[in-house]
């Protein structure tokens, strides 16, 4: 009995992804459930779990084509190895054939059909790997992708220099884009060339912080099983100044003003392969310790590439600390379709002076908020940020709600 392997759904909004890695080769066995393939797509990468138990009898798609959600991805056998038909993916001896091949005993599959037409290819001169020697997409893009035959000997004109082919240096290194990288340019593109995005800064001094953290942080963690650590406090000023400047929770819905009486907080987190920024859920309600316990649950999906899309979407504010990296100062760019960003940097001792004319050393950070000013006015901006820097200068206030 066969067993396909197909691209499962996506989650909202997304349609496509794109054929990270394979985990079996043809001929391998694979237990049902077993992640079998990977995807990437915009925003996560997916594993693809086996459907049934049996052997890998075929590979439809190789690594680093684009897939449709309910594509065929292969074919999975029940019984032995031995029935096992060529990989379409990465299958050498495709890719090295000769340019006339016997011809396909069935019709090109609907995927292979379009970039044959596409690409004005003969479609009798590609052999199909698929199932009855059908021609299946990654067929098509073997064929695509071996180098152009050389020309008739007659030398070309040399070129101009202005138009002539960078040179290839072996001390480089090309490497395409993953989906996830380009995604995150888009995003961040489109925030440049849509949004009225401005920048600005305020600085908080840490002390009362950095002593409550002390006093409190062995208690905390012996009793909630999780580190107290920065972001809670910063995510619940950050609430406390939402609720009075809601201008900042808010986005453009066409003509509209949308005003969000929920706050759905985006904490940033760096990848290996990119920004992604996981969203903690209704966090006005949740305690300090749901707050740690969501962000450190995130962080370590992160790093193991496990974020399902759900929890990256629909955010209504971001806060970025590039500080856990030693940035000083920077301006975050805004999350599209949200109206601002809070950025928090490295925390540097400087001397200050205080209320009464003496100067210390005091632990300070420097805050910014990026905003789209199409939403929020500069007073709204600046008393939004503000009210974050005392939250945290006095963090008693949140608890009070003062």
């Amino acid at each position: 009995m066969t067993t396909q392997i197909v691209v499962p759904a996506l989650g909202e909004s997304v349609s496509e992804a794109t054929v990270a890695k394979w985990f079996k080769q043809v001929g391998d066995a694979v237990a049902a459930d077993e992640p079998i393939v990977e995807l990437e797509t915009d925003k996560v990468t997916v594993e693809v779990p086996a459907p049934a138990a049996g052997t890998l009898t075929e590979i439809a798609v190789e690594v680093g084509a684009s897939v449709a959600v309910g594509a065929l991805l292969g074919s999975i056998e029940a019984g032995a190895a031995g029935k096992a038909k060529p990989a379409a993916a990465g299958a050498k001896a495709a890719a090295a054939a000769p340019a006339a091949t016997p011809p396909a005993a069935h019709p090109p599959a609907p995927s292979a059909r379009k970039l044959i037409e596409e690409n004005r290819l003969d479609a009798a001169a590609i052999g199909g790997t698929g199932k009855d020697g059908r021609v299946t997409k990654g067929d098509v893009l073997a064929v695509l992708e071996r180098p152009a035959a050389p020309p008739a000997a007659r030398a070309p004109a040399p070129a101009p220099a202005s138009t002539a082919p960078r040179p290839t240096d072996l001390r480089e290194e090309r490497v395409k884009m993953t989906r996830l990288r380009k995604r995150i340019a888009e995003r961040l593109k489109e925030a440049q060339n849509t949004a009225a995005m401005l920048t600005t800064f305020n600085e908080v001094d840490m002390t009362a912080l950095n002593g409550l953290r002390n006093q409190y942080k062995d208690a905390f963690e012996k009793k909630h099983g999780v580190k107290l650590g920065f972001m809670s406090f910063f995510v619940k000023a950050c609430v406390t100044a939402l609720k009075e400047w809601p201008a900042v929770n808010a986005e453009i819905d066409g003509d509209d003003l949308v005003y969000k009486n929920y706050y759905d907080i985006g904490v940033a987190v760096g990848t290996p392969n990119g920004l992604v920024v996981p969203v903690v859920r209704d966090a006005d309600r949740l305690s300090f310790a749901e707050v740690e316990k969501a962000i450190a649950n995130y962080g370590r999906k992160a790093r193991d590439g496990k974020l399902t899309i759900e929890e990256m979407t629909g955010g209504t504010f971001t806060i970025s600390n590039g500080g856990v990296y030693g940035s000083l100062m920077s301006t975050p760019i805004l999350n599209p379709p949200q109206s601002g960003i809070l950025g928090m940097h490295k925390t540097q001792m400087r001397p200050m002076v205080l209320p009464d004319g003496k100067i210390e050393a005091r632990p300070m950070m420097y805050l910014a908020l990026s905003y789209d000013h199409r939403v929020i006015d500069g007073r709204e901006a600046v008393s939004f940020l503000v009210r974050v820097k005392e939250c945290i200068e006095d963090p008693q206030r949140i608890l009070l709600d003062m």
